[in-house]
């Protein structure tokens, strides 16, 4: 069986595991396991259930620290923002634990006004997960946790490069987990097609390319997909903003995690004159720390690879070529780490990929309004749709806008980053596909319903 390597980003020399890429054959083997464990665990009482994520959690609690560590090696996290990770995960596995108290459907009027008409909520069976990298325990826990409170068995593969965290994880969970509820899969993309041709339902974050094969795979099959997709996200900035608030909002937001966040803020849509806000934004930009991801004044650590570095490097010399200026840009640390300098670019032109494609890397665009419909038309323009966030003084500017972006979350006076795992979440356009993922809405993807006729 090949095997495949998961670096450390910010040194590409340190092997943090080897693991297998899983053939078609052995998923099919994990996932009749899956099965078998399924029934069993969609028996077990709710409270049962409940308890069991509990444990999860206090299992991640006690690890913080080690885990918090890994996730630093493993996917070059800032370690601030890698602690708030373990930490957000503890919360969602006890969300959903309590989720799993939650009522399992409703009574209706029977048509003879005697026999009970009711619904009941039923797990699926087998769920596969394909999650991502740059929140290698938030992101999995977001989609396992409801998936086991309400009777599931998981097929997780995690991404390649967080494979070291997801089996962690896994690791710390089997004393709490009967066997075979949970199971982690590591592997390239055919272990991924292996697990939609599969499971019985599927929920992916990841790229739009690999999401639409997902979407268009789990259709062909008819069983129950969501997916998570890219992000191009704009922050409008209105006159009567709080300037200095929102620099500091957009530049945590556009450069945080060296910009690696499906919510990150790329573009940023300055109605009037752009120049002032310009200079202040490019000054708050510079004031991140970037470098070692372990030191906790570090706010851009490294790219996952080098290749998003190319990208974006060749992106920013074709932006130039065009007449667009770079603000500020910085040098290359010293070191084999992939660290890409925060980077902020005025005159992009337009139709320029730095202002429609997702480079997911520290690099935003400043760009003018006339107006704030024309910056919602700009905001707007691009084929994605998951987040935008409006920075002004004024309720009724905040809400017309918010009613006419064309996105799945709005924030106001606040980065585009950061969400509720308490709230749905998801996109619009070709950031997301199927239901929302989180809150109350993830009972309703990884349920079905049965409607039950009792006649006396």
């Amino acid at each position: 069986m090949t095997s495949i390597e998961s670096r450390s980003p910010q040194a590409p020399k340190d092997v943090v595991v080897r693991v297998p890429d899983t053939t078609p054959a052995t998923v099919a083997v994990a996932a009749d396991g899956a099965r078998a464990a399924a029934i069993g665990w969609a028996r077990v009482p709710a409270n049962a259930r409940a308890a069991a994520l509990h444990a999860c959690a206090e299992a991640v609690a006690n690890a913080a620290g080690e885990l918090t560590d890994l996730v630093v090696r493993e996917v070059g996290k800032p370690c601030g923002e890698a602690g708030a990770e373990i930490a957000r995960g503890v919360a969602i596995l006890r969300y959903f634990a309590q989720q799993a108290l939650y009522p399992v459907g409703e009574v209706y009027p029977p048509f003879d006004g005697v026999s009970l008409l009711h619904t009941r909520r039923r797990p699926h069976g087998v769920v596969g997960l394909i999650t991502p990298w740059n929140f290698p325990v938030a992101i999995p826990l977001w989609k396992a946790a409801p998936a086991l409170a309400f009777g599931n068995a998981v097929l997780l593969k995690p991404a390649p490069q967080s494979s070291a965290v997801a089996l962690r994880l896994a690791e710390l969970f089997a004393g709490a987990l009967p066997d075979g509820v949970l199971t982690v899969l590591t592997g390239l993309g055919g272990t991924g097609e292996a697990i939609v041709d599969t499971a019985d339902a599927v929920s992916f974050t990841g790229s739009v390319a690999a999401g639409r094969a997902v979407a268009q795979r789990a259709v062909g099959r008819g069983i129950p997909v969501q997916c998570e997709m890219g992000g191009q996200n704009a922050a409008i900035v209105l006159p009567d903003a709080d300037q200095a608030a929102a620099a500091t909002a957009i530049a945590a937001a556009a450069m945080g995690y060296a910009g690696q966040k499906c919510t990150a803020t790329s573009r940023v849509i300055v109605v009037g004159d752009p120049g002032p806000f310009a200079e202040r934004l490019a000054a708050a930009v510079e004031s991140l720390p970037m470098g070692d991801p372990a030191d906790p004044a570090t706010v851009v650590g490294p790219l996952i690879e080098s290749r998003p570095r190319e990208a974006i490097q060749d992106a920013v010399r074709r932006a130039t070529a065009g007449g667009a200026r770079v603000l500020t840009g910085g040098s290359l640390p010293d070191g084999d780490g992939w660290f890409q300098p925060a980077t902020v670019l005025a005159d992009v032109p337009a139709g320029d990929d730095l202002r429609t494609e997702e480079y997911f890397g520290p690099v935003c665009v400043v760009i003018p309004a006339e107006s704030a419909d024309a910056a919602v038309r700009v905001a707007n323009e691009v084929r994605y749709g998951l987040v935008a966030a409006i920075h002004t003084r004024n309720l009724g500017s905040a809400l017309t806008l918010s009613n006419q972006l064309d996105v799945g979350m709005v924030k106001v006076n606040a980065p585009t980053t950061g969400v509720d795992f308490h709230a749905p979440f998801g996109g619009e356009k070709e950031s997301s596909y199927g239901p929302r993922e989180q809150g109350t809405a993830a009972r309703d993807f990884y349920t079905r319903t049965v409607t039950v006729t009792l006649t006396p």
